[in-house]
């Protein structure tokens, strides 16, 4: 039973994620924390996740009680959204993790930050992971001076990461950069450039590095049945 229903959820999911073009702040809410999905907005005052928590739907009547299926399933829900990853590739990194020496949702975790759309966010170039998808997917972004268009390419220990000519000379992404690294968003296993629009990946992430409170173990579980 919890196969099928498992199956079904997933069948669902990857609809929705796959055309899903409604208002993010929906889905900081259905997961009741900030997930970052919309730049620079979310870290403002204007955030309407600061005003209304409350998933969306009618407000229920009584607080729902939550199987530990769904736990499971509502964790593994967050990660996909946060990194914008669809079910099929998830699961692939997921059993990537696995064959991996270390802790398996650790391996998980780091595997996602180390995408090339989420290290464009991590270094403030791009206002949020699914801004950085758009501009890798436009060919603007070099890695060692080769064009990348892959947003779920992996970085490596002295990978050197910077921008084409046209989008080094963008207003927007100075913007980002500055707003990034007053408010201490670039991550410590990125070293940048005096100008912050390149930069060198100078260790791989660690499990501390991630910024936004995951319990990666109850996935692992979800999986593991």
């Amino acid at each position: 039973m919890d196969a099928d229903r498992k199956r079904k959820e997933e069948y669902k999911d990857n609809i929705n994620m796959a055309r899903y073009i409604g208002p993010v702040c929906k889905l900081c809410r259905r997961e009741g924390l900030k997930l970052f999905l919309k730049g620079q907005r979310c870290l403002i005052d204007k955030c309407s996740f600061n005003d209304r928590k409350n998933p969306p739907g009618p407000v229920p009547k009584r607080k729902p009680k939550v199987s530990g299926y769904g736990a499971q399933l509502r964790e593994k829900q967050k990660v996909k959204r946060i990194y914008g990853v669809l079910e099929k590739p998830f699961r692939n990194y997921f059993k990537k993790a696995q064959k991996m020496k270390g802790i398996t949702g650790e391996n998980l975790l780091m595997l996602l930050e180390r995408r090339l759309d989420n290290t464009l966010y991590r270094m403030g170039i791009a206002s949020s992971r699914a801004h950085a998808r758009n501009i890798i997917s436009h060919g603007h972004i070099l890695v060692n001076n080769k064009q990348v268009n892959v947003a779920s390419y992996q970085v490596k220990i002295n990978d050197e990461i910077s921008l084409n000519k046209k989008m080094n000379a963008s207003e927007a992404i100075e913007a980002n950069i500055e707003l990034a690294q007053g408010v201490g968003l670039i991550a410590d296993w990125i070293e940048l450039a005096v100008d912050g629009k390149s930069g060198k990946i100078k260790e791989l992430p660690r499990r501390e590095n991630v910024d936004i409170p995951i319990r990666e173990q109850v996935i692992v579980e979800l999986y593991s049945k």
